[in-house]
């Protein structure tokens, strides 16, 4: 099987959405971009994630040619294949519809640093208008909402979208960032909230890269 230990990373962190809060049933997406041999290896679209094994999860090549997988790749593909053409430093791609950050998302608001947490992000996390799922015009505003400042972008109206140089850490930033979520609609609701120096942010996200042991 092809890039089976891929396709096995993409089946336990699909299953991980799931453990951690982060999606329910076949919602929300897992990648991993391959640049020796340019491949993307994505999870399956409309399947439960308790019910995908390596063999369901899908590779295809930049031209969109599915070489291995019999199922249909997400519906976003075109999200996923969008960060990687714009981020060089992207190898993984987690996209979760998590309650809170959907919350915020669909009230268009940035989840502002009020937290430590937010150096996960590289600051605070940008929202971009709705644009209707599974199209390439929301590729390109996740893309470009995303920037090269950010490991997160909240898609107005739909959920956010997490990345990283490899699965482990998109999926934190996705936990990470729906933890900053929820710590940032209980300060809404009490009408405060004080958002931290950049300065502090780049020194939150300095210290992390070294908090975090490889697994």
């Amino acid at each position: 099987m092809l890039l089976f230990e891929a396709r096995e990373q993409v089946v336990h962190y699909g299953k991980e959405l799931v453990r951690r809060g982060l999606a329910s049933g076949s919602f929300g997406n897992v990648s991993m971009y391959i640049p020796e041999g340019k491949v993307l290896v994505i999870s399956p679209s409309g399947m439960e994630y308790e019910r995908v094994t390596p063999a369901d999860v899908v590779v295809l090549t930049e031209d969109d040619v599915q070489l291995e997988g019999s199922r249909k790749p997400s519906s976003e593909i075109e999200l996923h294949r969008a960060l990687y053409r714009s981020r060089p430093d992207v190898l993984a791609v987690v996209h979760t519809h998590s309650p809170y950050a959907t919350t915020m998302a669909c009230m268009g608001k940035p989840l502002r640093p009020l937290h430590y947490a937010a150096g996960y992000a590289g600051g605070e996390v940008p929202c971009i208008p709705y644009v209707p799922f599974g199209t390439a015009e929301l590729a390109e505003a996740a893309a470009r909402g995303m920037g090269t400042a950010h490991n997160a972008v909240l898609l107005g109206g739909h959920g956010l979208v997490a990345v990283g140089a490899d699965l482990s850490f998109a999926m934190d930033v996705a936990e990470q960032m729906e933890f900053l979520a929820q710590i940032c609609w209980r300060c809404e609701v009490a009408g405060g909230g004080i958002p931290l120096r950049d300065v502090h942010v780049a020194q939150a996200a300095a210290a992390l890269k070294g908090y975090r042991q490889k697994p």
